[in-house]
This record gives C-alpha cells, sequence and structure tokens, in this order.
C-alpha cells in the first residue's frame, strides 16, 4: 500500500467518522420544544450578560434562571420565520459539524470556557460574514431582551412601570 493512498484512506474514514457522530441522534425521551436549547443559552446568558448578572452565586443563578424561563416565553411569541432561523443555529450551535461550520472549532460551546465564547462571540460581532453578524446580534437581542423583560431588573435601568 502506497503511503498517499493510506493518508487519503485515513482522512475518508476520519471525515467520514466526523459526519456520522455528528448526524447520529440516539433515541431519547423528547424534550419540550421550549427546553430544548435550554443548555445553551445557560452556557451564552453569563457570557452575554457579564456586568448586568448580580456577582453573588445565588442571586446570580437565581436570574439565570429567571432569563432562561424569559427566552424561552420570548421564543413562543417571535414571528414563525424568525423561530426557524434562530431553531435552526441554535441546532447548529448544538451539532458538531455546525459548531465546525459555525466556529471554526470541534468543541462544542458547553465545554468551553467564559473567555472562549467571548472570544468566538466578538469574532462573530466584528466578522466579514453577514450571517456571523446576524447570529451574534440575534442571540444578544434576543438574551438581552429576556433579561430587562423581568420586572427585578428594571431598577438597573431606573426604569418604573408607569402608573395609570
Amino acid at each position: 500500500m502506497k503511503r498517499r493512498h493510506f493518508i487519503t484512506g485515513a482522512f475518508a474514514t476520519t471525515a467520514a467518522l466526523a459526519l456520522g457522530v455528528s448526524l447520529y441522534r440516539p433515541e431519547l425521551e423528547p424534550v419540550e420544544a421550549e427546553d430544548s436549547h435550554r443548555a445553551l443559552f445557560a452556557v451564552l446568558v453569563p457570557v452575554l450578560l457579564d456586568g448586568a448578572l448580580p456577582r453573588m452565586s445565588s442571586p446570580r443563578e437565581a436570574a439565570i434562571n429567571r432569563t432562561l424561563d424569559a427566552i424561552s416565553q420570548t421564543l413562543t411569541v417571535l414571528p414563525q420565520s424568525q423561530r426557524d432561523e434562530l431553531e435552526l443555529l441554535l441546532d447548529g450551535l448544538e451539532n458538531r459539524l455546525g459548531v465546525l461550520v459555525l466556529t471554526g472549532s470541534m468543541t462544542p460551546l458547553l465545554l468551553r470556557s467564559p473567555e472562549q465564547l467571548v472570544v468566538m462571540l466578538e469574532s462573530w460581532r466584528d466578522g466579514f460574514l453577514e450571517m456571523q453578524q446576524q447570529a451574534y446580534y440575534g442571540l444578544r437581542e434576543l438574551i438581552m431582551a429576556s433579561y430587562y423583560s423581568c420586572p427585578e431588573h428594571w431598577g438597573t435601568l431606573h426604569y418604573s412601570k408607569p402608573k395609570i
């Protein structure tokens, strides 16, 4: 066997395995549609809301959970076309092949450090591809709107509900 054939065969096998792993979906309990991306948002919320979240762990965790609940509610009121686009992005970020295409690394977002996520999101924000910028601003606006839709966070904006 020639070296060239061996290297080509090894590369093709590796690519086939990577594709198979990314497409394999074991049969698990069905996840509710609104909670299907909760783990991904749980990783992104602290990164995108850095500075707005409380510093102490218990109130911080409560604010993150409240924001995750608000994100689920926000997703239900989005127009169907926006929900479909967002679902496509979130599915890509949870799929190894999608993560490779979108971020240039096969490391799942759930295993990345907050610093690595900040670098990734900043590269999307400053990227030359409109798709990356749209993904960054879409995720950022969804998370920010969901966080500040909770009345307990209005105080940091010096906003109070109008009295009728």
